[in-house]
């Protein structure tokens, strides 16, 4: 496995390349989403975001920021949490994912549901990433979605190692990178491996002058191109 320092080395080019580049809004389209949001009462999350305005069929934007804005609006309760996890799939599926409103309204059908969204935010608000990781069991939810939980719900002090995104697409380009989550762990344990992820990201982006929620959506933008052009 390639060390920090031949990490740094080979992402440094890219980062520079790309430094001034910043991750833009996701489009969805509500209509898609109703028929399935709807049964469970949820399709009030629907409004976040701004209409696009190049759009002549309804489609909506939801960029980062607004969940997190969604994050400290709609609270700790059990509704605000199940609020912000459906605004998470839709801004994690956009326009690509066509399965994610079905996969979503059997996450809400889950009677699991509040125990886990509640259960996961405490133990990502505390560091506990790999319990986390461990804990997350829903219904249609898998690491790529789940994941992008846990950096929603993350509002810890940016001085922590707080939680990322880890799906294929990071992946790709870490493996082409040289890094293998489960060497860097020394575990096949996926929670651990999705830790240790956690805290090599924060490193690289330490040394490369950059956060570490920027350096993984490069990973994710570049999708395993990791040549410098």
């Amino acid at each position: 496995m390639a060390s920090q320092g031949d990490i740094v080395e080979r992402v440094w080019p890219l980062v520079e390349m790309h430094r001034g580049r910043r991750q833009a809004p996701v489009r969805f389209r509500p209509a898609t989403w109703r028929p399935w949001l709807e049964p469970h009462r949820a399709a009030n999350v629907l409004d976040l975001g701004v209409l696009d305005a190049t759009s002549t069929s309804g489609e909506r934007l939801i960029s980062r920021d607004d969940l997190a804005a969604a994050r400290q609006a709609l609270g700790n309760d059990p509704e605000g949490l199940r609020d912000l996890f459906v605004a998470v799939m839709i801004w994690g599926a956009g326009m690509t994912n066509g399965r994610a409103p079905r996969y979503t309204s059997a996450a809400l059908g889950d009677a699991r549901l509040p125990h886990v969204l509640a259960g996961t935010r405490n133990a990502v608000r505390n560091g506990e990433l790999s319990r986390a990781y461990t804990e997350f069991t829903l219904r249609g939810v898998r690491r790529s979605f789940f994941t992008k939980w846990f950096a929603a719900v993350d509002d810890r002090d940016a001085k922590c190692e707080r939680a990322l995104i880890l799906d294929d697409r990071v992946f790709r380009s870490l493996n082409a990178l040289g890094w293998s989550s489960k060497e860097a762990a020394h575990t096949r344990r996926w929670s651990a491996r999705y830790a240790a992820y956690v805290g090599a990201m924060h490193e690289w982006a330490g040394s490369l002058g950059v956060t570490a929620a920027w350096l993984e959506w490069l990973m994710f933008d570049l999708n395993g191109h990791v040549e410098a052009q």
